[in-house]
């Protein structure tokens, strides 16, 4: 993936070194049991939002708020400018599909840090889970050890499926702004489990589409992406379909449970919208088949 050189954002809190805090998960004065956390940790462990938020749909509650650690400039090492100049890039498609809308958009701000850190209300935000987007904080968080653990766990890793991650967390901060992930969560909560789940699907679907609709934007104005990029990102897309991290995790597949889409409906939707390039394309909660 070629990006050196191009524009970084400065909508980056850099909280690394700065130590964490908190003690786990607490919502609305109640508890939830270690079964409910393992499913939500496996259900959000690539591409979702904060299982924090989806342990609150469950117990009913919300987030409890927790005190921010303070934020301080970003490090100016690789790894730290790759991210800031992909969240730049995320700026400027979505800034101009927005403008072309006639709207204007509001960028989130990218959260870096180590092990844990407090979220501004969808509690404690953890490693373990990899990356997740808080609605309530219009903040994308990311522990940038998920990567390696990514290549380790899933066998896939390179630039471009780093960004491609990026830009899946930025989709559902753009599926905010538009007011659809708050009506989906109305709906989940007035849902069964088996509906609700297949709520999430759909939204999940969508931001693998709107990744794909940035990658197809940014590549035609930038020529970022190199030989063997797509084929990267659509490995990954495929390694963490639900279908796959039940069989890898407990040996079998219970389609009801799924939260992000099977491994075929996540590279299928990516490629649409990397094929077209348009928002448009994206709608998952109207198609017949996903």
């Amino acid at each position: 993936m070629r990006w050196e050189g191009d524009r970084q954002s400065d909508n980056v809190e850099d909280r690394r070194g700065d130590g964490g805090g908190g003690g786990g998960f607490g919502f609305g004065g109640g508890t939830i049991g270690i079964g409910t956390i393992v499913v939500a940790l496996l259900g959000s462990w690539f591409f979702g939002v904060s299982p924090s938020t989806i342990l609150s749909l469950l117990s009913g509650g919300g987030a409890q708020q927790v005190q921010q650690a303070p934020a301080h400039p970003p490090a100016n090492d690789r790894e730290t400018q790759f991210v800031r100049t992909v969240l730049g890039y995320t700026e400027d498609t979505w800034g101009q599909i927005f403008r072309a809308g006639g709207a204007t958009y509001s960028p989130p701000t990218l959260v870096l840090y180590d092990g844990r850190t407090s979220t501004g209300g969808c509690g404690q935000g953890q490693a373990a889970v990899g990356p997740f987007y808080c609605p309530a904080d219009r903040k994308v968080y990311i522990d940038l050890s998920f990567f390696r653990l990514m290549q380790q766990r899933f066998h896939v890793g390179g630039e471009f499926t780093q960004a491609y991650v990026i830009a899946h967390e930025v989709g559902h901060h753009v599926q905010n702004l538009l007011g659809i992930s708050g009506k989906v969560d109305a709906m989940r909560q007035r849902a069964s489990e088996t509906e609700a789940n297949a709520m999430s699907v759909r939204l999940e679907l969508q931001a693998d589409c709107f990744a794909g609709v940035w990658a197809n934007h940014t590549n035609s104005a930038k020529r970022i992406i190199e030989g063997g990029d797509i084929e990267s990102a659509l490995a990954a897309a495929s390694a963490i379909g639900d279908d796959a991290l039940q069989r890898q995790s407990r040996g079998e597949v219970v389609p009801d449970s799924f939260t992000h889409g099977t491994s075929a409906q996540r590279v299928r939707w990516f490629k649409r919208g990397i094929e077209t390039g348009s928002v448009e394309q994206c709608n998952t909660f109207e198609a017949r088949q996903l």
